[in-house]
């Protein structure tokens, strides 16, 4: 059996032999994981990139800052807006690579311009059972993934981000907000920003793990498992079907499931 610690030298080795990376970097566990190691490793010449388009929750992007801040890295953004691409927009089963192709294509010239060696993301040994289609664009654009080279799964990626100390180790899962839209429901801003703003409204109740699924117009909110019996309480339940309902949505339901991962919608 190979230690992590193992897994941790193979992937650190993998990043010497790159020399210098860019690091697309969305401030989940797994993106952080790999620019915190490219940082230790590479120091100056490890940069992470987060790109901000409308897909993307205002909490999320200053969680990344505030981590990339306490690695020590350099950060830039990169400004996209996938609602300018009608094969995105049309959210069939095709719209993550469309949005992926589209966040590579700015990475690479952005790698360009820093003259930096290559651009690594954070796709992690697990992902490679699901059906991404984000996945495909990646290789297109010869994205390297230092976790898979170093067959590092989800649970080593927390472990080994425990260890290493980074403050969000723990961070629940997170997926662009197109992800809530049901497939083949168009995908507008107003849409967008609503679930935003639903999501917004649990996370205040202080719940963790959030879903607000917009079934065209119908919200079906899922929370974590270990977190379903304070969203089923009477007041609970009340305060946010109103809440939901005041943003807009036509009626709500409050799954009884729990959070699922991609709950049937991406």
């Amino acid at each position: 059996m190979i230690m992590l610690s193992d897994k941790l030298n193979r992937m650190q080795h993998l990043l010497r032999e790159m020399e210098s990376v860019l690091v697309a970097y969305s401030g989940g566990i797994d993106s952080t994981l790999v620019l915190k190691v490219a940082h230790e490793t590479l120091g100056s010449k490890a940069v992470g990139v987060t790109a901000v388009s409308p897909t993307l929750p205002s909490a999320e992007l200053e969680a990344a800052r505030l981590v990339a801040v306490q690695i020590g890295v350099r950060h830039l953004i990169l400004e996209t807006d996938q609602l300018e691409i009608s094969d995105f927009v049309r959210n069939d089963a095709t719209r993550c690579y469309h949005c992926k192709t589209d966040l590579y294509q700015g990475l690479a010239k952005l790698r360009q311009e820093l003259t930096l060696g290559a651009i690594v993301d954070g796709t992690n040994l697990d992902d490679l059972d699901d059906d991404r289609p984000g996945l495909l664009a990646a290789r297109e654009w010869g994205v390297r993934s230092p976790l898979v080279e170093a067959s590092l799964s989800k649970d080593e990626v927390r472990a080994l981000a425990k260890e290493l100390g980074l403050s969000n180790w723990d961070k629940p899962a997170a997926a662009c907000l197109s992800s809530r839209i049901a497939r083949g429901v168009p995908i507008t801003r107003e849409q967008l920003h609503r679930v935003e703003q639903a999501e917004a409204v649990l996370l205040q109740e202080g719940f963790k793990q959030v879903r607000v699924r917009d079934g065209n117009g119908e919200a079906r909110v899922e929370v974590g498992q270990d977190e379903l019996a304070a969203l089923f309480e009477p007041a609970m339940q009340a305060r946010i079907t109103n809440k939901l309902r005041t943003l807009g949505f036509e009626a709500v339901t409050l799954d009884r499931r729990g959070y699922r991962r991609d709950g049937g919608n991406s």
